[in-house]
């Protein structure tokens, strides 16, 4: 399947006082596209990898140019890079959806978070189930 591109809106009280999107908005419109691809009901019917327990270990974030409110959406591709025992990788470019005038993709923003498997009952990291590694790899990119 590879990457999965989101439409997310931008709020005018995403912008700070230099006029462009924040950077912790940046970090929170990246979180709502990774709380969209795997916060859903799969295909088959299983519980969504949200509810079988997942937290954020750590973020990367390229801010490549300042991205400005407007009313029309933003585009940010999610896909799955590297999968380990108990967590994964999830990748993101935040561009615009469409190509500009030259042809090119305007990309914003580049970024990763490292996600772990969690047992919330145990309170510790937990490995990832077959079923997970199945829908992990749906979203890796080739």
């Amino acid at each position: 399947m590879a990457r999965r591109r989101l439409s997310l809106s931008l709020r005018w009280g995403d912008m700070d006082a230099y006029r462009h999107i924040n950077n912790v908005e940046i970090v929170r419109l990246l979180e709502e596209a990774r709380v969209r691809a795997f916060g859903l009901e799969s295909p088959d019917g299983s519980a969504p990898m949200l509810a079988t327990g997942m937290v954020v270990a750590k973020h990367t974030v390229e801010y490549l140019r300042p991205l400005d409110y407007r009313l029309a959406p933003v585009a940010v591709d999610l896909w799955v890079g590297r999968t380990g025992g108990a967590s994964f990788e999830v990748d993101y470019e935040l561009l615009e959806p469409d190509t500009d005038a030259v042809g090119e993709l305007r990309t914003y923003v580049r970024a990763s978070t490292v996600c772990v498997a969690y047992d919330f009952d145990e309170g510790r990291p937990r490995r990832l189930d077959d079923d997970e590694r199945r829908r992990l790899a749906l979203l890796a990119d080739d």
